[in-house]
């Protein structure tokens, strides 16, 4: 069963960056190479949501909450997801997850998180 653990969160101040980690353990590069994976969030009294997609061939998505701020990209031969986030804003600050986008389907479970603040 596949496993992650995400890494990076911390306190930083607004238009500031941070770089989010989530290795995945349990799976080989072959098949991790194969899911397409995406990055969380979820605020205190918010809806978890999705805030970057990676596909297997590279292509990424954002949402238009994200996209120019945030980059995700992968490493599938360190099984290892990434989540540059700059020029940061208050209300990015959350707890930060990544998963399978099928997680649903999959049956994958969330790991821990990273908690990102953004304040002044």
């Amino acid at each position: 069963q596949v496993q992650f653990v995400e890494s990076g969160g911390g306190l930083v101040q607004p238009g500031g960056s941070l770089r989010l980690s989530c290795l995945a353990s349990g799976v080989d590069e072959d098949r991790y190479s194969a899911y397409t994976m995406a990055w969380y969030r979820q605020a205190p009294g918010r809806p978890r949501e999705e805030v970057a997609v990676i596909m297997t061939s590279g292509r990424s998505e954002y949402p238009d909450s994200v996209r120019g701020r945030f980059t995700i990209s992968r490493d599938n031969f360190q099984r290892t997801l990434y989540l540059q986030m700059n020029n940061v804003k208050p209300e990015d600050t959350a707890v930060y997850y990544c998963n399978r986008e099928m997680w649903k389907i999959a049956g994958t479970h969330w790991g821990q998180g990273t908690q990102v603040t953004v304040s002044a």
